[in-house]
């Protein structure tokens, strides 16, 4: 039980005398940091008179957008200076779904750790950098940020606030960080926890929908062209690389948000266990790892080679030296992780 007792009073203490409170998650948004947020925020709303602001170091994914919520949220891309300014009054900050500065970014993160705000930290990831952080509510073994943000809720007998914008966004958090409930990390406790909210009136239904079924013409053709074109099957070591240069994904019209999903789609290809997705953005290779099984890591190769990590099964990392080079680093170091 991470939300202990004197914990939630140093919480709530901060909170009644903060005059302003700023949400933030991690650069590159995706569900679980998009959904965490929002559900915090229309908790917040209802048990605190101080500003309450979402502000994150980039724009939400499209897919995401139908939450309600999205359009309040500040991101630093467009509205760095007012993000600043939340920065520099707020009274307690909120840090979700990351476990260390970095996470938010080189251009927010000096502003975010010169705050004298009281720092949060809502996360599940692995190996925590503490340091910095006033309350610290960790939980490894968690599927998702979205899920500690219910249990926080339940912590202080406040479920009753749990009404359909909170509700929503914590299901959607938990959906999409657990493949659709299919990843380890989805335990009884998780399913309780989707039952309570189906029992509060979530459709479980529309939200699928929302975020799996509302794809653009274009989204689908560089999801086929990825995989009909840049896919590469290395079956002596169970694993499948896809990748999408800037270039094309420009020719596609790709907006935020139009590659995600795409390694799980690879991963699920008969007899792949490992499943690795190079995209290019601004001049960097974004890596996403994702594997089957628990004995099957690829945080160690994520960390140790391409400055990431994250979960056993489902990690990032990145390069700097171009698509080609990126790619035969993977194919170098591969066979120590097989």
């Amino acid at each position: 039980m991470i939300f202990t007792e004197d914990k939630l009073k140093v919480l709530e203490h901060d909170l009644i005398n903060a005059d302003s409170i700023v949400i933030t998650a991690h650069k590159s948004p995706d569900g679980d940091s998009i959904g965490s947020s929002l559900a915090l925020y229309h908790y917040l709303k209802q048990h605190y008179f101080s500003e309450i602001t979402v502000c994150h170091p980039d724009a939400s994914p499209n897919f995401l957008s139908w939450l309600e919520g999205t359009e309040d949220i500040l991101s630093f891309d467009f509205n760095a200076e007012e993000v600043k300014s939340k920065l520099k009054r707020a009274s307690v900050i909120f840090c979700l779904d990351y476990n260390s500065f970095g996470r938010v970014g080189n251009e927010m993160q000096p502003h975010l750790i010169a705050s004298t705000a009281k720092k949060v930290m809502i996360d599940h990831h692995l190996n925590p950098e503490t340091d910095g952080f006033d309350l610290v509510f960790s939980d490894e073994k968690s599927c998702s940020t979205a899920q500690l943000i219910y249990e926080l809720i339940a912590a202080g007998n406040k479920k009753e606030s749990i009404n359909q914008a909170v509700g929503e966004a914590i299901y959607t958090g938990i959906m999409t960080d657990t493949g659709s409930f299919r990843f380890p990390s989805t335990t009884g406790n998780t399913h309780r926890i989707i039952a309570d909210l189906l029992d509060r009136g979530i459709s479980n239904n529309k939200i699928h929908e929302n975020v799996f079924d509302n794809n653009s013409v274009n989204r689908l053709k560089l999801h086929g062209f990825a995989i009909s074109s840049n896919l590469e099957i290395l079956t002596q070591y169970k694993t499948a690389i896809v990748h999408l240069t800037a270039e094309e994904q420009e020719r596609f019209e790709a907006k935020k948000g139009d590659t995600e999903g795409l390694v799980n789609t690879v991963l699920s290809i008969k007899g792949i266990n490992k499943a690795i997705f190079l995209k290019e953005s601004d001049g960097i290779i974004k890596i996403s790892f994702r594997s089957i099984g628990e004995d099957n890591p690829v945080n160690e190769m994520a960390a140790t080679y391409f400055d990431g990590g994250g979960h056993k099964n489902a990690s990032g990392g990145r390069y700097m030296k171009g698509m080609p080079n990126a790619i035969s680093k993977i194919k170098k170091v591969l066979p120590e992780f097989c």
